[in-house]
């Protein structure tokens, strides 16, 4: 059974949920999502003799939400990792991470090393800082349109999602995921905005949830967000600050073992300029345990829509590196 509790973590209280003694295994989640996200991957991965946790990171959940922006940059976000390896008494853990859990499950490996047996990032890539701040880079690509850019305007996106916090989920959900319409040409589009509409307007409201996601889990998603979105989109609000945190990093390698798995029909392996990183990365990564495991039919929401697969390919790398 998955039990639950409160803990101690660079000087926050966050919440977990643990399942299982053995090597651990932190698993992170992202946006706009909590804890219960790695729900399938609790009972396999326990039962292959792994400790498996998740916590509500911070800004989402029973976790704390810290009131100032700057409270969520990528290096609280890494210290917040670090902190609860060694609050759960360990030395070392892999950190498996999801939408923006994979950009702190990478940078986790890429800053601290020493803590980590390995990594592995579904949906996001690892990290590959650019030459220009990226809410920049967005705002002159899309004239201000990418959701980047509309998320970091203060009080915006927080009042649209929490106005009817089940509809916005319901929405984000289905939109983001592999059972959800593409145009006539099939091509995945930018997620861009209209300042004036918001983002829910142009998303699809489904009738009938997809098999993978009941009205239950629907129920615990929207109860987690009980507390309002700010904290969760203070994530995105430091982008730029975590590119002028990074430049030390510039350039470098993420060294421990490492997988990647995304879905082809995912919007994020999309971005302009990310698949021919991906197809890349055998080569910028020496430690690239197997090829990018690209699921067919898949979208943003890796582990929940193929629980299966996820799961197969995780328990066969980390008992490799175990």
């Amino acid at each position: 059974m998955v039990a639950h509790r409160m803990i101690d973590v660079n000087g926050i209280q966050l919440h977990i949920a643990e399942q299982g003694e053995g090597p651990l295994v932190v698993l992170l989640h992202g946006f706009p999502e909590s804890w219960h996200s790695w729900r399938h991957q609790f009972g396999p991965l326990a039962d292959a003799g792994f400790r498996v946790v998740a916590p509500d990171q911070r800004g989402y959940g029973r976790s704390d939400h810290p009131d100032a922006v700057d409270a969520y940059t990528i290096l609280h976000l890494v210290g917040d990792v670090v902190g609860l390896i060694q609050a759960l008494g360990e030395e070392q853990a892999f950190v498996v991470g999801h939408d923006w859990g994979a950009p702190v499950a990478w940078h986790t490996a890429l800053l601290r090393p020493d803590v980590v047996r390995g990594v592995a990032g579904l949906s996001v890539p690892p990290p590959s800082r650019g030459v220009e701040p990226p809410l920049a880079a967005m705002d002159k690509r899309f004239g201000g349109r990418f959701y980047w850019n509309y998320f970091n305007r203060p009080g915006a996106a927080d009042a649209e999602f929490a106005k009817d916090t089940r509809t916005a989920l319901r929405k984000f959900f289905y939109s983001a995921s592999g059972d959800a319409p593409r145009d006539v040409s099939g091509e995945m589009k930018q997620p861009l905005v209209d300042p004036d509409r918001g983002w829910l307007a142009a998303m699809p409201d489904p009738e009938v949830l997809p098999d993978w996601f009941t009205e239950e889990d629907l129920d615990a998603l929207t109860d987690s967000f009980s507390q309002g979105f700010t904290g969760a989109l203070n994530w995105y609000r430091n982008l730029d600050r975590n590119w002028e945190l990074t430049a030390p990093w510039h350039g470098a390698e993420v060294t421990p073992p490492a997988l990647y798995i995304y879905g082809d029909r995912d919007l994020v392996p999309a971005f302009p300029g990310t698949p021919e990183f991906i197809a890349s990365l055998p080569e910028r990564m020496p430690n690239l345990r197997r090829e990018p495991l690209k699921l067919a039919g898949c979208g943003h929401w890796t582990q929940q829509e193929r629980p299966a697969e996820v799961n197969a390919a995780l328990l066969e790398f980390l008992k490799a590196c175990s």
